[in-house]
């Protein structure tokens, strides 16, 4: 490992990984609430607050599984040094920057792992690469919209059913109540699952400088500055890919917005729950998706879906390229 760092220098390399998590809230605040403000159950300034609460307070009810996968479960934990930190979230900020600026809903998530990859490999080669978490990160690129797909879908014709005999003023004012407690569920997820990443890029970083006392685990000072710093980014909006996420897939109604989010809780609920650093933005793009398909086929724009895919194909070796490329440069002034 390197020598220990100077604490100023320490203290950087902290400040940039909550910028990424800043920056994940900012980019992934679409996916809790495009739903809730494309349906006008809330408006955009109102739907953003409730988002970051139930982000910031998700730590009362996980635990830090998916901060251990990424800590120690994607590279090895002992070839982390500060210039593999800094080239993966360059990697990852960078492709975050590049994504939202073009208003296309990429994964935040895969960005770091993609890039923690680049610069891990970079550094030590392949046998940097623990395989058995990136292999079930890797399913789950795939899986997460799937099955958020199918379980949305489920959903709407389940609630069809139900409410079938129910007047259709009597129904939606009542899933105009009830989407409330669905973004709030997913908004919980979603802080759940995504927080616990720069959690994982934090402590990793103080173990690689001594600072666990030779033990991996995540600080509760971390863990609640983390959560701060992405319910702050979801406060700061993405109103470009709240655009995308909310109308330009498929047009919503309440009870669809209710399916597709509560779709996405189930999923972030049990991804998070097993260690598994899943994709928001997948999950819920397909729930989305889900809930166009089962009106009829023809209301999901599948030109816009397909561009999404494309974009979550190449974010990680994207996001990989460019922190293998920053580690090359660090390496130059090393």
């Amino acid at each position: 490992m390197d020598a220990n760092l100077a604490y100023p220098l320490l203290v950087a390399l902290i400040g940039v990984a909550l910028l990424f998590d800043f920056l994940n809230g900012l980019h992934d605040a679409a996916n809790s609430i495009a739903t809730v403000v494309s349906t006008r159950v809330l408006r955009p300034q109102y739907a953003v607050v409730w988002a970051a609460f139930f982000n910031f307070i998700a730590f009362l009810f996980f635990g830090t599984h998916v901060a251990e996968t990424i800590g120690k479960g994607i590279v090895d934990a002992d070839i982390v040094n500060a210039s593999v930190i800094f080239a993966a979230l360059v990697g990852a900020i960078s492709w975050n920057v590049i994504t939202w600026a073009l208003g296309i809903p990429s994964s935040s998530s895969h960005a770091l792992i993609g890039g923690l990859l680049g610069a891990g490999i970079t550094k030590a080669g392949l046998t940097a690469v623990v395989w058995s978490g990136v292999i079930k990160t890797a399913v789950a690129i795939f899986l997460s919209p799937t099955l958020g797909m199918l379980l949305a879908l489920l959903l709407v014709f389940l609630i069809s059913w139900l409410f079938s005999r129910v007047a259709a003023q009597t129904a939606d004012r009542t899933f105009r109540r009830l989407q409330l407690v669905s973004a709030a569920l997913y908004s919980l997820g979603h802080g759940g699952n995504d927080a616990q990443k720069t959690m994982g890029i934090i402590a990793v970083l103080l173990y690689s400088q001594g600072m666990l006392g030779g033990d991996f685990y995540v600080p509760f000072w971390v863990i609640i500055t983390c959560q701060a710093a992405m319910g702050l980014g979801t406060l700061m909006g993405g109103w470009r890919i709240v655009r995308t996420m909310g109308s330009k897939i498929t047009r919503l109604t309440p009870a669809q917005g209710f399916c597709a989010e509560s779709g996405g809780a189930i999923m972030l609920f049990s991804a998070t729950w097993l260690g598994i650093p899943v994709s928001t933005t997948h999950t819920i793009t397909g729930c989305i998706v889900g809930v166009g398909a089962a009106r009829r086929a023809s209301a999901v724009r599948w030109g816009v879906a397909g561009n999404i895919v494309i974009a979550w194909i190449i974010t990680l070796p994207a996001a990989a390229l460019i922190a293998a490329l920053a580690y090359g440069a660090t390496s130059l002034f090393a």
